[in-house]
Parts: structure tokens; sequence; C-alpha cells
């Protein structure tokens, strides 16, 4: 069966959307509208795509950003339940979209539009923000602890969750609240990361151990943030992943996983950068 038409997916796929900053009736029709209209140029429309332990609320600062400067913006809701059918829910997705789009990945966002874009005509290029850009037959565990510096293994929660007709329930996975601010958001105030904590979507483990098919930064044009004080991938892994994909690369100095959030002025003018070397 195809993993993006099972019952459960479809079901999973329009609870969650709710919780994104569109919903999924809206995917259809709000990429055209959001942030169009005279005098946008015929921009791209920038799609926006979040990881583990956040939703589409985190690009605020970036969405904000980039409607104000006349780009049309969608920032879908992430199922996180595995990366095949993550990846297919992006793709139907951009699927709506009529023309030329940049997709945006976060954490293991980066895994999804790596898969998502791929061979996608209208796709134009792809921004990784601190995120996971894997090549074929790697997943974001194995990228994680490919080098030293990551925080997150020892700060996992792992909950089970029912899986209609499977024998074994799921495991998700959470940041411990305790130790939220630290691993994920420590240049944020704790007050604001305390709130995060207690709204945290939660990763599959069998989903962020996924294998990634053949990576979209193979044909298309890449740029990526480094986040240098990053707790949850490694900069040293940013970075080889960066180069790998032959990336534009800027460096976000101290900035920690969510730098869309603490340094979103720098997330935007690579959003830019990338527009002005693909139009």
């Amino acid at each position: 069966m195809n993993p993006g038409h099972h019952p459960r997916r479809r079901v999973l796929g329009g609870l969650l959307a709710t919780g994104g900053a569109l919903t999924l009736g809206a995917a259809a029709t709000a990429p055209a509208t959001a942030g169009t209209g005279k005098g946008n140029g015929g921009r791209p429309t920038v799609v926006l795509v979040h990881g583990v332990f956040a939703d589409a609320s985190g690009w605020n600062a970036v969405t904000s950003r980039l409607l104000r400067a006349g780009f049309p913006v969608i920032a879908p809701a992430n199922p996180l339940r595995d990366l095949a059918s993550d990846a297919a829910y992006v793709r139907s997705v951009i699927d709506t979209i009529p023309g030329p789009m940049i997709l945006v990945g976060h954490s293991y966002g980066g895994e999804v539009i790596t898969n998502a874009g791929r061979g996608h005509d209208r796709v134009k290029a792809l921004v990784y923000v601190a995120a996971f850009a894997p090549d074929e037959g790697e997943n974001a565990l194995g990228l994680a602890s490919k080098f030293p510096g990551s925080r997150l293994e020892p700060a996992l929660v792992p909950r089970p969750y029912p899986i209609p007709g499977a024998t074994e329930p799921g495991l998700d996975g959470y940041i411990d609240p305790a130790k939220f601010h630290d691993v994920f958001a420590q240049d944020l105030p704790r007050a604001q990361t305390d709130v995060m904590a207690t709204a945290q979507r939660p990763g599959s483990i069998g989903g962020l151990s996924g294998l990634s098919g053949v990576p979209a930064w193979k044909s298309l044009p890449s740029w990526y943030v480094v986040a240098t004080a990053d707790r949850v991938i490694p900069a040293a892994a940013q970075r080889f992943m960066a180069e790998r994909a032959k990336s534009t690369v800027v460096v976000a100095e101290k900035a920690s996983h969510v730098v869309m959030m603490s340094r979103p002025d720098t997330v935007v003018r690579h959003i830019e950068a990338a527009y002005r070397a693909t139009r």
C-alpha cells in the first residue's frame, strides 16, 4: 500500500494539520494568496517545514519578515510519523502550489524537504536551517551521532503510542521539559522555552530512523544556515552535510538549534539570497 494513502495516515494528517500555521483544507488555496498581490514581483512561494519537538509556529518570526518582503509563504504541519509518509504529505502540499517554490527545512524538516523536493520541477532551491541534509540510505539518528556534541539522546523521554492493526506500539520521543531549554533553545528566554516544552510535538523514533532516498540537493542548488552552538545537531555535522551538498553557507555564531527563532533575520537573508540566485 502507498504510505501516503494509508487510512491511518490520512486521519493523522488531517488531525495534525490543525496544529500548524494552516489547515489541511486551506493548503490548496493559501499558497496562492498568503503574501501575494501587487508588488510581490512574482516571487516564489517559500515553504517552511518544521522538525521534531516543534510545530509550524516556530517559523513565525521568519514568516512575518518574508510576508513583509512580499513572499508568499506556507508553513504546513509536518506529521512527524515516518520519513516516507511525512515527505509524501509535504509533497502533496507543494503539488497544490502554483509557480516556483523555495523549500526551507529546520532540523528533521531538512530530511523531509530532501525527499519531498526530489524531481519536482517547480522547486527551485533548498534552504537548510540547522537541518539534516541526508544522502541516500542515511537517517537523522545516524547523522546526529556522526560527530560529538549532541546532548539530545540523554534528554529524550520515550512514550509508546498505539498503532492500529500492529502488535507492537510505536515509540515517540519527547525532550525532558527540565532539559528542554539547555538542549534545544538555550539562546531564548527560559520563560519562553518552558512554554515551548509543554507543547512540543514528539517525533516517532521509527520515523527518525527511516532511511532517506536520493537527495534533492544532488539536482537542486542549496543554502545552509549553520548554528555554531547547536546542541541537537552538532555544528560539525551541519558543516559536513553542507559541504557535501555544495551548499552556500552562512554561519550563525553562538546560535542554538532554533536559530530561526533566535536569529530570524539571518535565516531570511539566506532565503532571499537563494531567491536572488535562482530567479
